[in-house]
C-alpha cells in the first residue's frame, strides 16, 4: 500500500468514527449526560478494526488475530462500562467538566459535550487503535513468534483487567466496605489493575502489528499515547483525586502500593 493509499485509509477511518461520535453526541443532548462515552470508546476502536478489515490485503491470520483480540477486549470492557453507567448514572468527572466550562467560559452543555468529550474521544480512539488498523495493511511476513508473544500479552492483559474489575465490583457490592479501600487481590499489587491490563492489551496488539515492518512499527504511537494517558494525563491523576475526597485512608494506600506496574506492596 502506497503512502497516499495509507493516508486515505486512515483519513476515512477517522472521518467515519467522527460521524459515529456526532450521532452519539446527539444522544447525549437528549439524555443531558455524556458519561456513556467511556463505554462506547472501546467499541469505537473495534469499529475501526472492523472497517479496516475488508479494505486491506494483509496476512489473513494476522488480520483475524488482531480483529478477534480487539473484539474480545472491546466488547468485555464496553459492556462493563456501559452497565456501570446504567447503574450509577452521571459520572462526576464529566459533570465537573461541564460545570467548569459553563462557569468559566459560559459554554452550553452542547458545546462542551462536543468539543471536550465526543470529538476528542474520536481522535484519541483513532490514535490509540493504530495497531489494529496499520497491522492489517502489509501482507508479509506471516505472523511469527513476536506476533504470537504479543497475542499472549493481550490475553494476559484482558484477564488482568477482567479480574481487577470483578474484584472491585464484588468489593463495592458489600455494604460493609463503604468508605474502605480495596487493597486485596490484584489491588494489593497495583492501584490500577484495570489500567495496567489495558496497556498490556495495546502493547500486545502492537507487537502483532510490528512484525509487518515500518508501517506496523509506526503504530507504536497508539500504545505509547495510551500509556501516557493512563499514567500521566487523564487516568490515574483524575481518578485518584476523586477517590481521595471520599476515602481518607487512600493516602496510606498510595504510599504502600504501586500506581501502575504490579509490585509487592511497600511497608
Amino acid at each position: 500500500m502506497t503512502l497516499p493509499e495509507l493516508a486515505a485509509l486512515l483519513g476515512l477511518n477517522l472521518a467515519l468514527l467522527v460521524v459515529v461520535m456526532l450521532a452519539l453526541w446527539g444522544l447525549a443532548l437528549r439524555l443531558k449526560d455524556v458519561s456513556f462515552v467511556d463505554g462506547v470508546w472501546p467499541l469505537g476502536m473495534l469499529f475501526l478494526a472492523l472497517i479496516t478489515f475488508p479494505r486491506t490485503d494483509g496476512d489473513q491470520t494476522r488480520k483475524f488475530l488482531l480483529l478477534w483480540l480487539c473484539a474480545v477486549w472491546a466488547i468485555r470492557l464496553g459492556w462493563h462500562l456501559l452497565r456501570r453507567w446504567r447503574e450509577k448514572g452521571i459520572d462526576g468527572r464529566y459533570a465537573d467538566i461541564v460545570e467548569t466550562q459553563e462557569k468559566e467560559h459560559g459554554w452550553s452543555f452542547a458545546k462542551t459535550a462536543l468539543l471536550f468529550v465526543f470529538l476528542p474521544q474520536a481522535v484519541l480512539g483513532w490514535l490509540t487503535s493504530l495497531p489494529v488498523q496499520l497491522g492489517q495493511v502489509e501482507h508479509s511476513p506471516p505472523i511469527g513468534w513476536i506476533g504470537w508473544m504479543g497475542a499472549v500479552i493481550v490475553v494476559v492483559g484482558i484477564g488482568f483487567e477482567s479480574v481487577g474489575d470483578a474484584q472491585l465490583a464484588a468489593f463495592r457490592k458489600d455494604p460493609k466496605n463503604k468508605g474502605k479501600v480495596l487493597d486485596t487481590g490484584l489491588w494489593r499489587y497495583t492501584r490500577h489493575p484495570n489500567y495496567f491490563g489495558d496497556a498490556c492489551v495495546w502493547w500486545g496488539l502492537w507487537l502483532i502489528a510490528a512484525e509487518t515492518g515500518w508501517v506496523g512499527i509506526a503504530s507504536v504511537i497508539g500504545p505509547v499515547f495510551l500509556t501516557f494517558t493512563l499514567t500521566r494525563w487523564s487516568g490515574i491523576g483524575i481518578t485518584e483525586k476523586a477517590i481521595g475526597k471520599t476515602k481518607p485512608k487512600y493516602a496510606d494506600y498510595i504510599r504502600r502500593t504501586s500506581a501502575f506496574i504490579p509490585m509487592p506492596p511497600r511497608k
